[in-house]
């Protein structure tokens, strides 16, 4: 590696004097942030990379850090509420002058089917689901290799100088859902989430091999979640097949700058469908979500089988495609008053992203018309904050009101 200049030295020495000032004063201010948001930036930040250009730092570190919120938004708005219909779906048989169940079938998770809880029917549901996040955009998240910035040489491959983040993300969210059949074939439902979020993270800065930290800081935020208002009417039914409109209203109950919610009311038309046998049935979703963060277009298919009359398999796909939260991207520039040296910085692009997950899980009837929901999440993308493994369990209960 050829040696570097004497204005560079004396730059790097400069910078880490004022890098062990700041990780002596800030750490106490970080763990009094109120704002998650805030921490974020604040391990986002460079602290001893002489770049002497603290306009392209600081757009750097706001693009990169107004990503990751994003990230975290988008992906507890991910979150499935529940269909307006419980598992067990009701109709009056107008022949037989009486109520019967409309499907054998339990349906779906993230897709919905196009049945209708049916009349009078009210059904209560309680799921729960914990994240840790292992990647961000195809970058592992926890390992300490995410590059924030960097100094090269030009015609080198590695750094200098680079400092890395590490970030520890985990999601715990409760989901309350409610719905109540108004006719056989109009629904309506709320589902009100409640969020813990945690985050713990350090920067350090790696010089010649010669490692330094920089910054640390953890930060957690608690509380409800954006609330989702939704109605569903059964257009046409043919035996327990239909097609279906629906409609789904997010309101900003969720603090935003903690990241638990999106700070807009954003709106979702849909339109459902589904075919019906004996023990198979095929059901497809598509919505479009206006308003939020960003504009989204999901979509999905699931098959769903009775394998006994108290037991039914699901395996889903499930995909979203949203405008413009963006990737994060690697930027790299000419230092500005060193010849020969390069500066990389991590930032974001404002381009279209899209996003899949694969859905396995089971409905088991546990007790007259309580369902005990079991589902395994793997994402088919590595877009956004990505898990490997995703676990969630539901209790739904149905009764006449």
């Amino acid at each position: 590696m050829p040696p570097r200049t004497t204005t560079l030295s004396r730059l790097r020495r400069a910078a880490a004097i004022a890098a062990f000032t700041i990780t002596v004063a800030l750490p106490g201010r970080a763990e009094a942030q109120q704002s998650i948001r805030d921490v974020l930036s604040f391990l986002l930040t460079n602290r001893s990379i002489p770049t002497e250009d603290f306009v392209q730092d600081a757009q750097a570190t706001a693009a990169t850090a107004d990503t990751i919120s994003g990230f975290l938004v988008a992906e507890l708005g991910a979150l499935p509420v529940g269909p307006s219909s419980s598992g067990f779906s009701y109709r009056l048989n107008r022949t037989l002058g009486a109520t019967v169940r409309s499907s054998d079938n339990f349906g779906s998770f993230f897709v919905d089917r196009s049945l209708t809880s049916g009349a009078g029917r009210a059904s209560f549901a309680v799921t729960f689901q914990s994240i840790t996040f292992d990647t961000i955009d195809g970058r592992p998240l926890r390992d300490g290799t995410l590059i924030s910035v960097a100094s090269r040489l030009a015609g080198e491959s590695q750094p200098f100088d680079v400092e890395t983040v590490s970030l520890r993300l985990r999601t715990d969210t409760v989901l309350v859902s409610a719905g109540y059949g108004v006719t056989d074939r109009f629904d309506i439902g709320a589902t009100l989430p409640m969020v813990r979020l945690s985050m713990n993270g350090q920067r350090v800065d790696t010089y010649r091999g010669r490692e330094l930290l920089q910054a640390a800081a953890s930060a957690s935020a608690s509380g409800v979640g954006d609330a989702v208002f939704r109605a569903k009417y059964n257009l046409t039914r043919t035996g327990a097949s239909g097609l279906s409109i629906a409609g789904e209203t997010r309101l900003p109950t969720g603090s935003e700058a903690n990241l638990l919610g999106t700070g807009e009311v954003t709106v979702r038309p849909r339109v459902i469908g589904s075919v019906e046998r004996s023990r198979f049935a095929v059901h497809g979703d598509l919505g479009y979500t206006f308003g939020g963060l960003s504009d989204e277009l999901d979509f999905g298919g699931a098959v769903t089988v009775v394998g006994t009359p108290r037991l039914t398999l699901v395996g889903e796909i499930a995909a979203r495609r949203l405008e413009s939260i963006g990737r994060l991207s690697e930027t790299t520039q000419a230092h500005p008053t060193l010849a020969g040296v390069q500066t990389v910085r991590l930032t974001s692009v404002n381009e279209t992203t899209q996003r899949s997950v694969a859905v396995f899980g089971a409905k088991w009837t546990v007790a007259g018309t309580g369902i005990l929901s079991g589902q395994i999440v793997r994402s088919l993308t590595d877009a956004g904050l990505t898990a490997k493994w995703i676990v969630a369990l539901t209790f739904d209960y149905s009764f006449e009101y």
